[in-house]
């Protein structure tokens, strides 16, 4: 049987490019973050769950679910955040287990922002998470999202600290720009198809 791993990390952190090295190597992989977008398009009991809470609103004339008007509505709320976390995640994670089944590979990889939030980790075999320094992780999303660094400071501590992440993992890749990160990532390869990893 498969085994599945999760990555994850703090925004910032890198774990979307971690990850990609990963794909790169012929690890399957599965993206909760981007196929909870097209989720929240596609599955029917999604979109009926998003109306009832939300209304009519949160999807355009076309169809599409209205990213913006619905990030506005949750924004600074967290009784609508956690309403939502509660529609979307289940499914989410559903959609994963059903994908994480019909991989042949020795392991798959599923990553996501919020994956030891959601409780989905307790789904898989094993842990990664992707670290980085608070500051460097600052910059990265300042240029990436072309945000202010207050507006990246209040996402950062709207999330799980990094130190209570680690609690959860089995694994930690430090990328800091300095640390060669294809030495741990081959290194967390081998041990995970010796299936050695511990709590």
């Amino acid at each position: 049987m498969t085994i599945k791993v999760g990555i994850t990390g703090g925004i910032g952190s890198g774990k979307s490019f971690v990850s990609s090295i990963f794909k790169t190597m012929g690890i399957p992989f599965y993206d909760a973050d981007r196929e909870a977008k097209f989720l929240m398009n596609h599955d029917l009991d999604l979109r009926r769950g998003l109306i009832d809470i939300f209304g009519v609103e949160v999807y355009q004339a076309d169809g599409s679910l209205d990213r913006r008007w619905l990030a506005k509505q949750v924004f600074g709320d967290s009784d609508k955040l956690n309403l939502l976390n509660s529609i979307v995640h289940p499914i989410v994670i559903r959609h994963a287990e059903r994908w994480a089944e019909k991989q042949i590979a020795a392991y798959s990889l599923k990553e996501a922002a919020l994956l030891i939030e959601s409780g989905s980790y307790k789904s898989l075999d094993c842990l990664i998470l992707v670290r980085a320094p608070e500051p460097l992780r600052i910059e990265r999303v300042m240029q990436r999202d072309n945000v202010s660094r207050a507006e990246v400071i209040e996402r950062i501590n709207k999330q799980m600290t990094e130190e209570e992440k680690q609690k959860y993992v089995n694994f930690t890749i430090l990328n800091d720009g300095v640390s060669p990160l294809l030495p741990q990532i081959l290194q967390i390869h081998q041990q995970i198809l010796d299936r050695q990893w511990s709590k």
